[in-house]
C-alpha cells in the first residue's frame, strides 16, 4: 500500500473526469482522466505515452473550451498514472528564491 503524501483532503471520482494535458508552449496535448483531486494536486491516467513530453510544467485543461484549467508540475509517474501538483501564481518565483537563499547559506 502506498502511503498518502497529499496534504489536502482528496475527492475520488468513481469513473474519472475527462480532461486534457497541454504543454505550456502548446506544442503537445494528451487526453487524460482525472481519477482524484485535492486542493493541491491530482492523480491522472494518461492516454498514450508521456515519454519525451516536457512535464516539468504544463496545463491541465478541465473544460472543452480551455476556460477552466490549472497549471501543474509532475510529482510522480507509475505506468500510465501520474501525480501532479497544482501551481499557483508566483510559486515558481518562490521556489527559485528559496533555492538561491539555500545556496548562499
Amino acid at each position: 500500500m502506498v502511503a498518502e503524501r497529499r496534504k489536502g483532503e482528496r475527492v475520488t471520482f468513481e469513473r474519472g473526469i475527462g480532461a486534457h494535458m497541454m504543454g505550456i508552449d502548446g506544442t503537445w496535448r494528451r487526453e487524460c482522466t482525472m481519477d482524484d483531486v485535492s486542493e493541491t494536486g491530482a492523480k491522472l491516467t494518461v492516454e498514450g505515452s508521456v515519454e519525451g513530453l516536457h512535464l516539468k510544467e504544463f496545463f491541465l485543461l478541465l473544460s472543452s473550451t480551455g476556460l477552466a484549467y490549472r497549471r501543474c508540475e509532475l510529482a510522480w509517474v507509475n505506468g500510465d498514472q501520474i501525480g501532479v501538483n497544482f501551481l499557483r501564481t508566483g510559486d515558481k518565483k518562490k521556489k527559485t528564491m528559496r533555492r538561491a537563499q539555500a545556496a548562499e547559506a
